[in-house]
Protein backbone atom coordinates (compact mmCIF):
# COMPACT_ATOMS: atom_id res chain seq x y z
CA UNK A 1 0.00 0.00 0.00
CA UNK A 2 0.89 3.44 -0.37
CA UNK A 3 2.48 5.52 2.92
CA UNK A 4 0.72 8.44 4.03
CA UNK A 5 1.99 11.79 2.81
CA UNK A 6 3.50 14.40 4.63
CA UNK A 7 0.14 16.38 4.67
CA UNK A 8 -1.99 13.48 6.31
CA UNK A 9 0.88 11.78 8.51
CA UNK A 10 -0.51 10.65 11.61
CA UNK A 11 1.10 12.17 15.47
CA UNK A 12 2.95 8.62 15.79
CA UNK A 13 4.49 6.66 13.92
CA UNK A 14 5.98 2.93 15.12
CA UNK A 15 8.22 0.72 13.44
CA UNK A 16 8.16 -2.89 14.47
CA UNK A 17 11.10 -5.89 14.30
CA UNK A 18 13.78 -3.48 12.07
CA UNK A 19 17.74 -4.55 12.34
CA UNK A 20 18.87 -1.90 14.02
CA UNK A 21 22.30 -1.15 12.96
CA UNK A 22 23.69 1.66 14.97
CA UNK A 23 25.62 -0.30 17.93
CA UNK A 24 28.14 -3.11 18.40
CA UNK A 25 25.84 -5.19 17.41
CA UNK A 26 22.47 -6.25 14.99
CA UNK A 27 19.43 -6.39 17.09
CA UNK A 28 16.11 -6.17 15.96
CA UNK A 29 14.09 -2.90 17.74
CA UNK A 30 10.75 -1.41 18.00
CA UNK A 31 10.55 2.46 18.10
CA UNK A 32 7.68 4.72 18.12
CA UNK A 33 7.62 8.21 17.25
CA UNK A 34 6.13 11.44 18.82
CA UNK A 35 5.92 14.89 18.10
CA UNK A 36 9.14 14.64 15.86
CA UNK A 37 11.03 12.55 18.16
CA UNK A 38 11.47 9.39 19.02
CA UNK A 39 9.81 8.50 21.90
CA UNK A 40 10.27 4.49 22.57
CA UNK A 41 13.31 2.01 21.64
CA UNK A 42 12.92 -1.32 23.01
CA UNK A 43 14.80 -4.09 21.87
CA UNK A 44 12.46 -6.95 20.44
CA UNK A 45 13.17 -10.99 22.04
CA UNK A 46 12.19 -13.82 20.18
CA UNK A 47 9.33 -14.37 22.08
CA UNK A 48 8.14 -10.73 21.67
CA UNK A 49 8.22 -10.12 18.05
CA UNK A 50 5.72 -9.69 15.89
CA UNK A 51 4.64 -11.54 12.75
CA UNK A 52 5.43 -9.99 9.48
CA UNK A 53 3.02 -7.90 7.85
CA UNK A 54 2.16 -4.35 5.61
CA UNK A 55 2.48 -0.99 6.59
CA UNK A 56 -0.79 -0.08 8.06
CA UNK A 57 -2.53 3.36 9.53
CA UNK A 58 -4.64 2.56 12.81
CA UNK A 59 -5.81 4.77 15.19
CA UNK A 60 -4.10 7.86 14.22
CA UNK A 61 -0.26 5.45 14.43
CA UNK A 62 1.29 4.71 11.42
CA UNK A 63 2.71 0.87 11.64
CA UNK A 64 5.85 -0.12 9.37
CA UNK A 65 6.72 -3.78 9.47
CA UNK A 66 10.71 -3.50 9.62
CA UNK A 67 10.92 -7.21 8.89
CA UNK A 68 14.49 -7.74 7.48
CA UNK A 69 15.14 -4.53 6.95
CA UNK A 70 17.82 -2.04 8.44
CA UNK A 71 17.00 0.88 10.34
CA UNK A 72 19.42 3.63 11.39
CA UNK A 73 19.30 7.65 11.42
CA UNK A 74 19.27 9.27 8.23
CA UNK A 75 22.22 10.32 6.92
CA UNK A 76 24.42 13.77 7.02
CA UNK A 77 25.55 14.74 3.77
CA UNK A 78 28.74 17.12 5.17
CA UNK A 79 29.39 18.58 1.82
CA UNK A 80 26.89 18.69 -1.31
CA UNK A 81 26.45 21.08 -3.84
CA UNK A 82 22.45 22.30 -4.78
CA UNK A 83 23.52 24.91 -7.27
CA UNK A 84 20.10 27.12 -6.31
CA UNK A 85 20.35 29.97 -7.20
CA UNK A 86 21.95 30.40 -9.51
CA UNK A 87 22.83 27.66 -11.52
CA UNK A 88 19.17 25.89 -12.32
CA UNK A 89 19.82 24.22 -15.14
CA UNK A 90 22.61 21.98 -13.49
CA UNK A 91 20.07 21.27 -10.48
CA UNK A 92 17.19 23.19 -7.87
CA UNK A 93 16.93 22.93 -4.47
CA UNK A 94 13.35 21.10 -5.07
CA UNK A 95 15.01 18.63 -7.43
CA UNK A 96 18.03 17.80 -5.00
CA UNK A 97 16.19 17.95 -1.47
CA UNK A 98 13.58 15.36 -2.84
CA UNK A 99 16.57 13.11 -4.34
CA UNK A 100 18.35 12.90 -0.97
CA UNK A 101 15.50 12.07 1.18
CA UNK A 102 14.59 9.57 -1.13
CA UNK A 103 18.35 8.34 -0.96
CA UNK A 104 18.39 8.48 2.80
CA UNK A 105 19.61 11.48 3.31
CA UNK A 106 17.83 13.74 5.31
CA UNK A 107 20.08 16.49 6.05
CA UNK A 108 22.22 18.22 3.60
CA UNK A 109 25.24 20.81 4.05
CA UNK A 110 24.84 22.85 1.14
CA UNK A 111 27.84 24.48 -0.02
CA UNK A 112 28.40 28.36 -0.50
CA UNK A 113 29.10 28.38 -4.54
CA UNK A 114 25.81 29.32 -5.45
CA UNK A 115 24.79 32.64 -7.15
CA UNK A 116 24.46 34.80 -5.61
CA UNK A 117 27.13 32.96 -3.03
CA UNK A 118 26.04 32.67 0.56
CA UNK A 119 27.54 35.69 1.70
CA UNK A 120 24.58 37.55 2.85
CA UNK A 121 21.44 36.77 5.01
CA UNK A 122 18.92 37.30 2.51
CA UNK A 123 20.73 34.45 0.91
CA UNK A 124 20.52 32.37 3.37
CA UNK A 125 16.69 33.05 3.97
CA UNK A 126 16.02 32.51 0.25
CA UNK A 127 17.61 28.90 0.69
CA UNK A 128 15.94 27.95 3.74
CA UNK A 129 12.93 29.40 2.13
CA UNK A 130 13.00 27.45 -1.13
CA UNK A 131 13.83 23.76 1.25
CA UNK A 132 11.13 24.49 3.38
CA UNK A 133 8.69 24.74 0.80
CA UNK A 134 10.38 21.31 -1.33
CA UNK A 135 9.50 19.11 1.60
CA UNK A 136 12.40 16.93 0.84
CA UNK A 137 15.67 16.52 3.25
CA UNK A 138 16.96 19.32 5.80
CA UNK A 139 19.28 21.98 4.55
CA UNK A 140 21.80 23.75 6.32
CA UNK A 141 23.47 26.19 4.60
CA UNK A 142 27.46 26.63 4.78
CA UNK A 143 28.67 30.65 4.75
CA UNK A 144 31.34 31.67 2.43
CA UNK A 145 34.11 32.41 4.13
CA UNK A 146 34.91 35.57 1.99
CA UNK A 147 33.15 38.00 0.22
CA UNK A 148 31.69 36.85 -3.11
CA UNK A 149 34.75 33.73 -2.52
CA UNK A 150 37.20 36.16 -3.42
CA UNK A 151 39.59 35.29 -0.36
CA UNK A 152 39.81 39.51 0.25
CA UNK A 153 37.06 40.59 2.46
CA UNK A 154 35.45 38.51 5.44
CA UNK A 155 32.09 37.69 5.85
CA UNK A 156 29.95 38.69 8.25
CA UNK A 157 30.01 35.34 9.97
CA UNK A 158 28.60 35.90 13.27
CA UNK A 159 25.33 37.36 11.33
CA UNK A 160 25.01 34.06 9.01
CA UNK A 161 25.67 31.62 11.93
CA UNK A 162 22.50 34.28 13.39
CA UNK A 163 20.57 33.04 10.06
CA UNK A 164 20.92 30.05 10.07
CA UNK A 165 24.48 28.76 8.58
CA UNK A 166 25.86 25.92 10.05
CA UNK A 167 29.58 26.12 9.31
CA UNK A 168 31.61 28.25 6.67
CA UNK A 169 33.77 27.24 3.59
CA UNK A 170 35.77 28.96 0.76
CA UNK A 171 34.29 26.30 -0.83
CA UNK A 172 36.62 25.17 -4.21
CA UNK A 173 38.24 28.86 -4.51
CA UNK A 174 41.37 28.50 -3.19
CA UNK A 175 42.80 31.08 -0.12
CA UNK A 176 46.34 32.98 -1.00
CA UNK A 177 46.62 35.45 1.54
CA UNK A 178 48.03 33.42 4.85
CA UNK A 179 46.59 37.02 7.09
CA UNK A 180 43.56 36.51 5.30
CA UNK A 181 42.91 32.78 6.93
CA UNK A 182 44.34 33.36 9.61
CA UNK A 183 41.74 36.54 10.32
CA UNK A 184 39.17 34.60 9.35
CA UNK A 185 40.04 31.79 11.93
CA UNK A 186 40.66 34.17 14.90
CA UNK A 187 36.78 35.70 14.11
CA UNK A 188 35.89 32.09 13.68
CA UNK A 189 37.48 31.30 17.56
CA UNK A 190 35.39 33.98 18.36
CA UNK A 191 31.78 32.87 17.77
CA UNK A 192 32.72 28.87 17.46
CA UNK A 193 32.09 28.55 14.02
CA UNK A 194 32.93 25.51 12.23
CA UNK A 195 35.48 26.73 8.62
CA UNK A 196 35.62 23.84 6.53
CA UNK A 197 38.52 23.87 4.21
CA UNK A 198 39.38 21.90 0.71
CA UNK A 199 43.34 21.55 1.30
CA UNK A 200 44.72 22.09 -2.29
CA UNK A 201 47.29 24.72 -2.83
CA UNK A 202 46.00 26.98 -5.79
CA UNK A 203 49.22 26.72 -7.39
CA UNK A 204 50.64 22.80 -7.68
CA UNK A 205 46.98 22.32 -8.34
CA UNK A 206 47.55 24.76 -11.21
CA UNK A 207 45.85 22.95 -14.15
CA UNK A 208 45.47 19.63 -13.14
CA UNK A 209 42.78 17.21 -13.62
CA UNK A 210 44.62 13.94 -12.55
CA UNK A 211 46.04 11.97 -9.50
CA UNK A 212 50.17 12.72 -10.37
CA UNK A 213 51.03 9.03 -10.70
CA UNK A 214 51.43 6.23 -13.40
CA UNK A 215 47.80 6.35 -14.76
CA UNK A 216 48.11 10.40 -15.98
CA UNK A 217 51.40 9.75 -17.25
CA UNK A 218 50.67 7.10 -19.59
CA UNK A 219 47.41 8.69 -20.75
CA UNK A 220 48.61 12.43 -20.49
CA UNK A 221 46.50 14.08 -18.22
CA UNK A 222 47.70 17.03 -16.73
CA UNK A 223 48.37 16.19 -13.07
CA UNK A 224 47.64 16.91 -9.44
CA UNK A 225 50.94 15.97 -7.15
CA UNK A 226 49.78 14.55 -3.66
CA UNK A 227 51.47 17.78 -2.19
CA UNK A 228 49.11 20.38 -2.99
CA UNK A 229 47.21 18.51 -0.34
CA UNK A 230 49.74 17.95 2.03
CA UNK A 231 50.93 21.67 1.71
CA UNK A 232 47.73 23.32 2.26
CA UNK A 233 47.15 21.22 5.07
CA UNK A 234 50.54 21.43 6.68
CA UNK A 235 49.56 25.76 6.51
CA UNK A 236 46.24 24.92 7.51
CA UNK A 237 47.22 22.92 10.63
CA UNK A 238 49.77 25.40 11.80
CA UNK A 239 47.19 28.30 11.70
CA UNK A 240 44.92 26.21 13.26
CA UNK A 241 47.24 25.50 16.06
CA UNK A 242 48.34 29.38 16.35
CA UNK A 243 44.53 30.36 16.53
CA UNK A 244 42.56 27.55 18.25
CA UNK A 245 39.88 27.16 15.51
CA UNK A 246 37.76 24.34 14.58
CA UNK A 247 38.52 22.73 11.58
CA UNK A 248 37.10 20.66 9.27
CA UNK A 249 39.40 18.94 6.44
CA UNK A 250 36.73 18.70 3.31
CA UNK A 251 37.26 15.94 0.90
CA UNK A 252 40.94 14.77 2.01
CA UNK A 253 42.45 12.19 -1.26
CA UNK A 254 46.09 11.25 -0.01
CA UNK A 255 47.84 8.22 2.44
CA UNK A 256 50.33 11.49 3.59
CA UNK A 257 47.08 13.77 4.19
CA UNK A 258 45.88 11.03 6.33
CA UNK A 259 48.78 10.60 8.36
CA UNK A 260 48.98 14.49 8.86
CA UNK A 261 45.69 14.62 10.88
CA UNK A 262 46.22 11.62 12.66
CA UNK A 263 49.46 13.67 14.01
CA UNK A 264 47.63 16.56 14.35
CA UNK A 265 44.76 15.00 15.98
CA UNK A 266 47.30 13.26 18.50
CA UNK A 267 49.00 16.23 19.71
CA UNK A 268 45.07 17.47 20.72
CA UNK A 269 44.25 19.98 17.68
CA UNK A 270 40.66 20.51 17.24
CA UNK A 271 40.39 19.49 13.72
CA UNK A 272 37.82 17.10 11.62
CA UNK A 273 37.90 15.46 8.11
CA UNK A 274 35.98 14.19 5.47
CA UNK A 275 36.57 12.24 2.23
CA UNK A 276 33.83 11.36 -0.20
CA UNK A 277 31.99 7.95 -0.40
CA UNK A 278 33.59 7.71 -4.71
CA UNK A 279 37.37 8.15 -2.96
CA UNK A 280 36.60 5.40 -0.87
CA UNK A 281 35.51 3.04 -3.92
CA UNK A 282 37.42 4.24 -6.67
CA UNK A 283 41.49 4.98 -7.24
CA UNK A 284 42.62 6.79 -10.40
CA UNK A 285 43.25 3.36 -12.77
CA UNK A 286 38.93 4.28 -13.37
CA UNK A 287 40.72 7.57 -15.49
CA UNK A 288 42.12 5.09 -18.14
CA UNK A 289 39.11 5.12 -20.05
CA UNK A 290 39.49 8.68 -20.31
CA UNK A 291 35.61 9.07 -19.21
CA UNK A 292 34.51 12.87 -17.91
CA UNK A 293 32.12 11.32 -15.54
CA UNK A 294 35.40 10.41 -13.18
CA UNK A 295 36.63 14.36 -13.60
CA UNK A 296 36.48 15.31 -9.95
CA UNK A 297 37.28 18.96 -7.99
CA UNK A 298 39.50 16.24 -5.60
CA UNK A 299 40.75 13.81 -7.63
CA UNK A 300 41.08 10.20 -7.52
CA UNK A 301 44.32 8.85 -6.46
CA UNK A 302 46.21 5.50 -6.27
CA UNK A 303 45.11 2.42 -4.75
CA UNK A 304 47.79 2.88 -1.32
CA UNK A 305 45.63 6.24 -0.52
CA UNK A 306 42.74 5.01 -0.91
CA UNK A 307 43.50 1.84 0.89
CA UNK A 308 44.70 4.31 3.74
CA UNK A 309 41.43 6.84 3.43
CA UNK A 310 39.34 3.35 4.34
CA UNK A 311 41.65 2.70 7.02
CA UNK A 312 40.83 6.43 8.74
CA UNK A 313 37.31 5.59 8.13
CA UNK A 314 38.40 2.13 10.78
CA UNK A 315 40.37 4.32 13.16
CA UNK A 316 38.66 7.28 13.43
CA UNK A 317 40.86 9.57 11.79
CA UNK A 318 38.46 10.55 8.95
CA UNK A 319 35.23 11.01 10.85
CA UNK A 320 32.93 11.27 8.40
CA UNK A 321 31.90 10.62 4.69
CA UNK A 322 30.06 13.21 2.29
CA UNK A 323 28.34 12.59 -1.19
CA UNK A 324 30.15 15.62 -2.64
CA UNK A 325 27.19 15.72 -4.66
CA UNK A 326 27.93 18.16 -7.36
CA UNK A 327 24.82 18.11 -10.38
CA UNK A 328 25.05 18.80 -14.65
CA UNK A 329 23.32 19.46 -17.37
CA UNK A 330 24.22 16.68 -20.03
CA UNK A 331 26.31 19.01 -22.03
CA UNK A 332 29.08 19.76 -18.90
CA UNK A 333 30.26 16.25 -19.51
CA UNK A 334 30.87 15.96 -23.17
CA UNK A 335 33.93 17.52 -23.39
CA UNK A 336 36.72 15.68 -23.21
CA UNK A 337 38.10 14.92 -19.60
CA UNK A 338 40.22 17.33 -19.23
CA UNK A 339 37.79 20.20 -20.53
CA UNK A 340 34.80 18.35 -18.93
CA UNK A 341 33.19 20.35 -15.76
CA UNK A 342 34.39 18.30 -12.49
CA UNK A 343 31.67 16.70 -10.41
CA UNK A 344 30.11 13.69 -9.73
CA UNK A 345 25.88 13.65 -9.37
CA UNK A 346 26.19 11.74 -5.92
CA UNK A 347 22.76 11.28 -4.16
CA UNK A 348 21.40 8.43 -5.97
CA UNK A 349 23.98 5.93 -5.64
CA UNK A 350 25.04 6.83 -1.86
CA UNK A 351 23.34 3.55 -0.21
CA UNK A 352 25.06 1.18 -3.30
CA UNK A 353 28.14 2.14 -2.73
CA UNK A 354 27.94 2.06 1.01
CA UNK A 355 27.09 -1.52 0.36
CA UNK A 356 29.89 -2.19 -1.95
CA UNK A 357 32.19 -0.76 0.72
CA UNK A 358 31.02 -3.65 3.43
CA UNK A 359 31.47 -6.75 1.22
CA UNK A 360 34.25 -5.80 -1.21
CA UNK A 361 36.06 -3.38 1.37
CA UNK A 362 35.19 -5.74 4.69
CA UNK A 363 34.51 -2.37 6.69
CA UNK A 364 31.94 -3.29 9.07
CA UNK A 365 28.71 -1.53 8.47
CA UNK A 366 28.32 -0.13 11.42
CA UNK A 367 31.43 1.94 10.58
CA UNK A 368 30.42 3.79 7.59
CA UNK A 369 26.65 4.12 9.43
CA UNK A 370 28.18 6.06 12.32
CA UNK A 371 30.38 7.75 9.52
CA UNK A 372 27.42 9.03 8.10
CA UNK A 373 25.08 10.08 10.97
CA UNK A 374 26.68 10.44 14.47
CA UNK A 375 30.15 11.66 13.29
CA UNK A 376 28.49 14.00 11.39
CA UNK A 377 26.25 15.25 14.11
CA UNK A 378 29.56 15.52 16.74
CA UNK A 379 31.64 17.46 13.62
CA UNK A 380 28.53 20.24 13.13
CA UNK A 381 26.92 20.01 16.58
CA UNK A 382 23.60 18.21 15.47
CA UNK A 383 21.06 17.10 17.15
CA UNK A 384 20.28 14.58 14.59
CA UNK A 385 22.33 11.40 13.41
CA UNK A 386 21.21 8.88 16.93
CA UNK A 387 18.48 6.22 17.69
CA UNK A 388 17.75 6.77 21.11
CA UNK A 389 14.80 8.16 23.02
CA UNK A 390 14.48 12.12 22.71
CA UNK A 391 16.56 12.49 19.65
CA UNK A 392 15.14 13.66 16.26
CA UNK A 393 13.03 10.97 14.49
CA UNK A 394 15.25 11.31 11.07
CA UNK A 395 15.12 7.97 10.44
CA UNK A 396 15.66 5.50 7.38
CA UNK A 397 14.65 2.04 6.92
CA UNK A 398 16.75 0.21 3.94
CA UNK A 399 17.18 -3.50 2.25
CA UNK A 400 20.54 -4.45 1.57
CA UNK A 401 19.40 -7.19 -0.65
CA UNK A 402 17.64 -5.80 -3.22
CA UNK A 403 19.44 -5.08 -6.24
CA UNK A 404 19.47 -2.62 -9.04
CA UNK A 405 21.37 -1.61 -12.45
CA UNK A 406 22.23 2.09 -12.21
CA UNK A 407 20.56 4.18 -14.48
CA UNK A 408 21.35 7.82 -14.84
CA UNK A 409 18.39 8.69 -16.89
CA UNK A 410 15.90 7.50 -14.18
CA UNK A 411 18.16 9.67 -11.16
CA UNK A 412 15.78 11.48 -8.93
CA UNK A 413 18.36 14.69 -8.73
CA UNK A 414 18.97 16.76 -11.83
CA UNK A 415 22.62 15.95 -12.27
CA UNK A 416 22.84 12.42 -14.67
CA UNK A 417 26.35 13.08 -14.39
CA UNK A 418 27.40 9.76 -12.97
CA UNK A 419 30.04 6.99 -13.77
CA UNK A 420 28.18 4.28 -12.14
CA UNK A 421 25.60 4.01 -14.96
CA UNK A 422 24.94 0.21 -16.19
CA UNK A 423 26.49 -0.68 -13.02
CA UNK A 424 24.91 -3.59 -10.55
CA UNK A 425 24.60 -2.38 -7.04
CA UNK A 426 23.04 -3.75 -3.91
CA UNK A 427 20.67 -1.62 -1.58
CA UNK A 428 16.99 0.09 -1.56
CA UNK A 429 15.95 2.62 0.87
CA UNK A 430 12.47 1.64 1.53
CA UNK A 431 11.39 4.39 4.02
CA UNK A 432 12.61 7.81 4.71
CA UNK A 433 11.46 9.38 8.20
CA UNK A 434 11.86 12.94 8.70
CA UNK A 435 10.78 14.67 12.00
CA UNK A 436 8.59 11.92 12.39
CA UNK A 437 6.89 11.99 9.36
CA UNK A 438 7.53 10.09 5.33
CA UNK A 439 9.58 11.57 3.26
Amino acid sequence: MSPPTNSDMPETLTIRNAIDVTGNKQQRVNLTTGNGLISRLEIVSDSTADSPGDTSVADDTLTIDGSGLYLCPGFIDSYARLRDPGFEKKGTIASEVRAAACNGITTVLCSPDTDPVIDESATVELINRKARDSGGARVLPIAALTRSLEGELLSELATLKAAGCIAASNADHALVDLQVIRRCMEYARTFDIVLIFHPADRWLTANGVAHEGATAARIGLPMIPVAAETVALAMLIELAWQTGARVHFSRITSRRGVDMIRQARAGGLRITADTSINHLVYDDTMLSSFDSQFRSVAPFRDSDDRRALREGIVDGTIDSICTDHAPHERDAKLAPFPSAEPGISGFDTLLGLLLKLVSEADIPMTTLIKALTANPARVFDLKQGHLQEGAPADLILFDTEASHTVETMKFLSAGQNSPLNGQELKGRIVHTIINGCLA
